[in-house]
């Protein structure tokens, strides 16, 4: 017996080396971490439990039968982060360059059943060049049946991946189909096809970072929802984003307690926002004076930043932030605005998270660039979430909703549940401005003094149409409230709401304007 367990011993130790000490040593050497130590950050300590330390790929073509390595090119298992069970996997690209085998394959599977089985977040660390060659189509039928499982516990356990290194080919795809990715700069990659092949088909020389690093990712495609200096930090910063969110979608988001009092007022509010509604602020500065201690964790911040979505907690419960922010593009909605806050809409909505809309918005983006670009069908995104969501919705306008626009930002026409507005609101067709010159054209023409009558029937038009107080004389607005007890508003409509149920017809599945 003795002799069994120290042949265990043995093999399991050496699976824990992965591709071998030197390839260990050249990967801390690019100041990367191994598979293992960014699983022992993540986690909680000493909870993680290894599954198929032992497994080892079937290929033999090419001579990589000489290269078989315990636990082939991926570590999985399960542990706990703040005391909650996860799912997790880790990509070693000691091994074969952490390419992805079928036996690669049916150990991610076999977390990602378990996952869907015991109600647990699945966490995918990332670092891959792709398929491996010399099992040809085994592999290609290891990424769909990958796919497939992604596509099944989407909206029923959160799912995040982590890029940690080059990943190319099918191992991007499954990270665009979760929930949320986080890229390390400077080390963290993703494309379909690298520089090289790039330089092949279009003649275009560009470098690894340019073409898919973390920066590009968070600023540009938008495909990075978190870009993270450091590996030790991004660890950390999904340890963060799992505080907010639940195990899955059949449990309320976790409530933390606080000691920011939900009654606390916010004096200097009435300073933030500009009384002239073309002057523009920072909408993170409401943001940070109506929830608890100050604590946002921003989405997609480098990217369409004309809107804001992010986490927060408002009296200890998990609430989805959306918010326009006028001072970029003065808050307009456009086509990458309006998919950002849909996307991050509906997934709130999947996990039973509140969504408190922050609206000052002039409407959709005009232009050739976005008519052509489909802003069309990209806006309606953002109108379809919103209509779709059963949780619960409250709205705040701080100051302007004008047109398509008003209606799409968590209005009562879309089933929003508890609406206010500031008195500084003007909720219109179209703004005062805009709205003279195209009723009262000819009249300003006549007049004598035109700049003068432009503003009188101006001011007119923004009291007679544009006031919160006739949209509240319709019940479109439930209540116009001073700025300062803002938070306490909130907190007390969400109160409210906790026991709110809503249903959408039975159905497979809408067809969202993709």
């Amino acid at each position: 017996m003795d002799d069994k367990l120290n042949e265990l011993i043995k093999l399991k130790e050496k699976g824990r080396l992965g591709g071998g000490k030197k390839r260990i040593e050249a990967q801390y050497a690019r100041g990367k971490l191994t598979a293992r130590d960014r699983l022992n950050l993540l986690l909680d300590e000493d909870s993680f439990e290894e599954f198929d330390a032992l497994v080892v790929h079937r290929g033999t073509e090419f001579g990589i039968d000489k290269q078989r390595f315990y636990g082939d090119a991926v570590v999985t298992g399960h542990g706990t982060i703040d005391g909650r069970v996860v799912m997790v996997f880790a990509q070693d690209v000691t091994v074969v360059g952490g390419s992805l085998s079928e036996a690669v394959a049916e150990k991610i599977v076999k977390v990602m059943n378990l996952a869907l089985k015991v109600g647990a977040p699945i966490i995918g660390i990332n670092d891959s060049g792709g398929a491996r060659i010399q099992e040809g189509v085994a592999s290609l039928k290891g990424y769909a049946d990958i796919f497939l499982r992604n596509v099944l516990a989407s909206g029923v356990v959160p799912q995040i991946s982590m890029i940690m290194g080059r990943c190319a080919g099918g191992t991007v795809y499954s990270p665009a189909i979760t929930d949320f990715v986080f890229m390390v700069e400077g080390t963290g990659q993703m494309y379909i096809t690298g520089p090289d092949v790039v330089r092949a088909v279009t003649g275009e020389e560009v470098s690894h970072e340019d073409l898919g690093g973390a920066k590009t990712h968070a600023t540009q495609s938008g495909i990075c929802h978190f870009s993270i200096p450091g590996e030790e930090a991004c660890l950390s910063e999904v340890r963060r984003l799992l505080s907010f969110l639940p195990s899955n979608n059949m449990e309320d988001p976790p409530r933390l307690a606080t000691e920011d009092d939900p009654r606390r007022t916010a004096d200097d509010m009435l300073a933030i926002v500009p009384s002239d509604s073309a002057q523009s602020y920072d909408m993170h500065e409401v943001i940070d004076r109506i929830i608890d201690d100050g604590d946002f964790m921003e989405v997609h911040s480098a990217w369409a930043q004309s809107m804001i979505v992010g986490f927060a907690r408002m009296n200890g419960w998990p609430v989805g932030i959306v918010a326009n922010n006028p001072q970029v593009l003065a808050g307009v909605l456009d086509i990458q605005s309006s998919r950002k806050a849909a996307r991050f809409v509906r997934f709130c909505d999947a996990f039973n998270i509140p969504i408190v809309t922050l609206a000052d918005v002039p409407g959709y983006m005009p232009g050739v660039g976005q008519e052509h670009g489909g802003i069309i069908a990209h806006g309606a995104k953002l109108i379809y979430a919103y209509a779709e969501a059963t949780v619960p919705k409250v709205t705040v306008i701080v100051r302007k909703a004008y047109g398509g626009a008003y209606t799409v930002m968590g209005s009562k026409h879309l089933r929003g549940d508890i609406n206010y507005a500031w008195p500084t609101a003007e909720i219109a067709v179209m703004g005062p401005d805009g709205a003279v010159n195209i009723i009262f054209h000819q009249e300003i023409e006549r007049a004598k003094n035109p700049e003068e009558k432009r503003q009188k029937l101006t001011d007119e038009y923004r009291s007679k149409f544009a006031s919160p107080y006739i949209a509240a004389s319709r019940g479109f607005i439930d209540d116009v409230i001073d700025p300062r007890e803002t938070r306490y508003q909130i907190i007390r409509a969400l109160d409210m709401l906790q026991s709110k149920t809503d249903h959408n017809p039975s159905k497979k599945h809408g067809n969202i304007p993709l």
